[in-house]
């Protein structure tokens, strides 16, 4: 269901993917559905993921595996992590739902692809399915692309928020030729540029790069107020890591005049919500107001 946000005159509908599932929500159950099926029709029993301490992936993974019954396994971004699986509420759900938890120093983690690497994973785990970090593959784009219907053709814009790429490259794909897609990158940099590119068929797109706070799982206190309000005001909860920076970059915009008038834009919520709890604990430390 959308629902109807309206802000300086502009209405913003609001796709809702974090309702799809409690705990497999937003653009996880997206990248998720076909990998699941994917595996359990090549008879694998182990799948084996990449992720940081409050990854939405790694959380929505080990359920995944929990609930389909294939034994996962999270290689984790920072050995510093290993003793404190209890006070971190992303990995202490994963390790509950059967995930077995590796830790990793921050350069064996940028390794992640390389084939050395994969095989001393193989030696200690035995074969396993990979999954990239944050689920990112031609499989996940394929379940992206189901995002959007041909209910959606008459918006002008359609936004996201982006990770890895993979999200938006669905939407790209799924879209209509009238339709411009901008993703919100939650990272510093424009090298997603080249990622999506690989995956995107259509060439409607722009990445908007002004609104990363600083760069990934970085904020501001003015995001953090942005996010308590837009709660308040919409009864619409947006996490801190990815939709908050989204449709804070939105409200901006149509204060400086981006959108042309009548214009109808669509914002994707990707969900994420479980990582509130872990930011929380962030903003309680700096003595920063929480997010609602």
């Amino acid at each position: 269901m959308d629902e109807l946000v309206v802000y300086g005159g502009y209405k913003v509908f609001m796709r809702r993917e974090d309702l799809i599932h409690p705990l497999i929500s937003g653009n996880k159950y997206r990248k998720l559905k076909y990998n699941i099926k994917d595996v359990k029709s090549k008879k694998q029993s182990t799948l084996l993921t990449f992720g940081g301490a409050y990854s939405n992936h790694i959380s929505a993974t080990a359920y995944a595996g929990k609930v389909y019954s294939v034994k996962t396994i999270g290689i984790i971004r920072g050995e510093e992590l290993v003793n404190k699986i209890e006070s971190n509420p992303t990995l202490r759900f994963a390790q509950s739902c059967g995930m077995i938890l590796k830790f990793v120093s921050r350069d064996k983690y940028r390794k992640k692809e390389e084939a050395e690497f994969l095989e001393e994973l193989k030696a200690e785990f035995g074969n396993f399915y990979v999954l990239p970090e944050g689920g990112t593959n031609d499989l996940a784009i394929k379940g992206c692309e189901e995002i959007l219907t041909i209910d959606d053709a008459d918006f002008d814009f359609v936004c996201c928020s982006v990770g890895t790429g993979g999200t938006i490259s669905g939407l790209i794909n799924g879209s209509y030729k009238n339709q411009k897609i901008l993703g919100f990158p939650a990272l510093k940099g424009d090298f997603l540029q080249q990622d999506i590119r690989k995956f995107a068929k259509q060439e409607n797109w722009e990445l908007i790069t002004g609104y990363h706070f600083g760069g990934y799982g970085k904020i501001k206190p003015e995001l953090i107020s942005f996010i308590n309000w837009f709660k308040r005001e919409y009864k619409i909860p947006l996490d801190p890591i990815y939709t908050g920076k989204m449709m804070y970059g939105i409200f901006d915009m149509i204060k400086k005049g981006f959108f042309p008038k009548q214009s109808k834009i669509l914002a994707v919520h990707t969900g994420g919500l479980q990582g509130v709890e872990g930011m929380n604990l962030k903003l309680k430390k700096k003595g920063w107001s929480l997010i609602e």
